[in-house]
C-alpha cells in the first residue's frame, strides 16, 4: 500500500522544505512556478520535430525518451505498455522509449535536477518522492497535454473524470498529471449485508444501529491497523465535507486557527467517539499491524465495515475472503441537512506524472503521457490493476469481474462534477504526527475534546512555521 496516503498524501513537504535552499534557484518563489509550456522546447537539446496534429508537442523523429517510473502497488509495466504504443506509432518517425523503475525517486532523481539533466518524464509517487515545493519552479506546465487530442482523435480533457487537475495544481500552475483515480468510501461485502438483510447507512445517524446488529453477530463495526489510523481522520474529514462543504474544507486547507472545531466535524467526532465507547470499533488497533487488520475484515470478516481509498480491493486481493463481494459507498454526511449535492464524494487522482522542463526531450514525455490517456492504454490499466484511470469510459460495465470497480464507476458517475480533494495534511507532512493522535482516539484513550486540542495544535504548530512555505488552496 505506500499507506496510500494517496495522491499528494505520499508526500512529504515539511521535510522537504529543508532541502528548498539545495534545489530552488537563487531568488526563486513559489510565485515564480512553472512557466507557460515551450511544447518541445525545454532544457536538453533535442531537435524539435514537426507539430501536427498526431504530433502535437513536435517529438524529433528517432528520437529517445528516459522515463522513471515508481515501482509501487501498480508496478511499472502500464507505463511499458504504453512505451511500446507510442514506439510502435509510425507518425512519430522511429521513438524510443526506456522506462526504468524506481522504489527511492528522491534519492535516484533530485541529483539529476541538479544536475540539469533530469528525465522526460518522472512518476513522483512514493513514500520516498520529490517534495513538490523542492521542485515546483522546474516543472513544465501540462495543459497543452489536455488541450491536445488523444490517439483516438479526442481531445483529451473531454475524456477525464471532474477534478482531476486540481491534485496537480500548485500555486495556480497545473505541473503534475495524476493518471489512477481514486475513489475515498466506506468498502464492505454484499453478499454479508444481503445474506443478514443489513441496509447500507445513508448518514452517521444510522451508524449505531449498524453497529448493533454486528454486535448481536459477534462483529465489529469498525476496525484498523496501527499504520493506517488516520484512513478514519480521513473519513471523518471528508464527511464532514460532503455535510457542509467549503465551510469544512478551506479553513482545513489553509490552517485556519478554528478549523477543527467546524460543527460538522465536532458532530462525527461525537458518533465516532459514541461507537468506540459502546464497543462497536474493535480494540487494540494501535497493536496490529495495518494488513492484518484489512484481512481481519477481508478474511475473517470481523468487521462490517473498513474506510479507504479504492487501493483496497488489488492490496488486499489475495486475503480476501470468497465470495465476498466488496463494494463500496460515499463517506456519510452527518445527518440529512447536508448542504452539498447528493453524490458528492471525494475522489482525486493518483501516481503524479511531472515533465521536467530541464529534461532532455519534453516532447517525448509529454508524448508519452499523451500515449497513457489513451483509450487504449486506459482501459488496459483498468482491466490489469482493477482500479480507474483518470479517463472515463474505460472501465465495463461487469468490472472486469470487479464489484468493487463497479461500485467505484458508479459513485463516479453519480458524483459527476461534484468531486473534491484534500491536500493539506499531507502536503504539509503532517500525517506521521496525527498518526498517534488517531490511534489512541480509536482505542478509547481520547475525549472529542482531547483530540481537537492536538489535532489543531499541529494545524497551529504549521501555521505559524516561519520555515514552511504556505500555498493558498481554493
Amino acid at each position: 500500500m505506500e499507506l496510500k496516503d494517496a495522491s499528494i498524501s505520499r508526500r512529504n513537504l515539511l521535510r522537504g522544505a529543508a532541502t528548498a535552499a539545495l534545489l530552488l534557484p537563487f531568488g526563486a518563489t513559489l510565485a515564480s512556478c512553472a512557466a507557460p509550456s515551450g511544447g518541445g522546447g525545454g532544457g536538453g537539446g533535442t531537435d524539435a520535430g514537426k507539430v501536427s496534429a498526431d504530433n502535437p508537442f513536435g517529438v524529433a523523429a528517432n528520437s529517445k525518451v528516459d522515463a522513471v517510473i515508481f515501482d509501487g502497488g501498480y508496478g511499472i509495466d502500464y507505463v511499458e505498455t504504453s512505451a511500446k504504443i507510442m514506439q510502435d506509432n509510425k507518425k512519430l518517425g522511429g521513438v524510443s522509449v526506456k522506462v526504468a523503475s524506481s522504489t527511492k525517486i528522491a534519492q535516484e532523481l533530485q541529483p539529476r535536477f541538479v544536475g540539469g539533466n533530469p528525465p522526460d518524464l518522472i512518476d513522483n509517487s512514493g513514500a520516498n518522492s520529490i517534495g513538490w515545493n523542492t521542485i515546483l519552479d522546474q516543472l513544465e506546465t501540462l495543459d497543452d497535454v489536455l488541450d491536445s487530442n488523444n490517439l483516438e482523435g479526442t481531445k483529451i480533457s473531454d475524456t477525464l473524470f471532474g477534478g482531476v487537475k486540481a491534485p496537480g495544481t500548485f500555486d495556480g500552475k497545473f505541473v503534475a498529471l495524476n493518471y489512477v483515480m481514486t475513489v475515498y468510501g466506506i468498502w464492505y461485502s454484499s453478499s454479508l449485508f444481503e445474506e443478514n438483510g443489513w441496509d447500507v447507512p445513508k448518514s452517521w445517524q444510522d451508524l449505531k444501529a449498524l453497529g448493533e446488529k454486528a454486535k448481536a453477530k459477534g462483529k465489529y463495526l469498525f476496525l484498523w491497523g496501527k499504520e493506517a489510523a488516520t484512513y478514519y481522520q480521513t473519513m471523518v474529514v471528508d464527511s464532514a465535507v460532503i455535510q457542509a462543504g467549503d465551510d469544512v474544507r478551506l479553513p482545513l486547507e489553509n490552517l485556519d486557527a478554528k478549523a477543527w472545531s467546524h460543527p460538522a466535524i465536532q458532530g462525527i467526532l461525537e458518533i465516532l467517539h459514541d461507537l468506540i465507547a459502546s464497543g462497536y470499533v474493535k480494540p487494540g488497533g494501535g497493536g496490529t499491524q495495518f494488513t492484518q487488520a484489512q484481512a481481519q475484515w477481508s478474511l475473517d470478516q470481523e468487521a462490517l465495515l473498513y474506510p479507504s481509498g479504492s487501493w483496497i480491493e488489488n492490496e488486499m486481493k489475495k486475503t480476501t475472503a470468497d465470495d465476498f463481494k466488496m463494494k463500496g459507498f460515499p463517506e456519510l454526511p452527518l445527518d440529512t441537512s447536508q448542504t452539498t449535492p447528493a453524490g458528492t464524494m471525494r475522489a482525486e487522482a493518483g501516481e503524479p506524472f511531472i515533465v521536467p522542463k530541464k529534461a532532455k526531450n519534453v516532447a517525448g514525455g509529454k508524448e508519452l503521457l499523451r500515449t497513457m490517456l489513451s483509450k487504449e492504454s486506459a482501459t488496459a490499466f483498468a482491466k490489469n490493476k482493477l482500479a480507474p484511470t483518470i479517463v472515463k469510459d474505460t472501465v465495463p460495465a461487469d468490472g472486469f469481474g470487479s464489484t468493487a470497480l463497479v461500485s467505484q464507476s458508479e459513485m463516479l458517475a453519480s458524483a459527476g462534477e461534484n468531486v473534491f480533494t484534500i491536500k493539506s495534511f499531507n502536503l504539509y507532512g503532517m500525517n506521521s504526527d496525527q498518526l498517534p493522535i488517531w490511534n489512541s482516539f480509536l482505542d478509547g484513550k481520547m475525549t472529542v475534546a482531547e483530540i481537537t486540542k492536538q489535532l489543531q495544535g499541529l494545524t497551529d504548530k504549521v501555521r505559524e512555521d516561519s520555515s514552511v512555505t504556505k500555498i493558498e488552496i481554493k
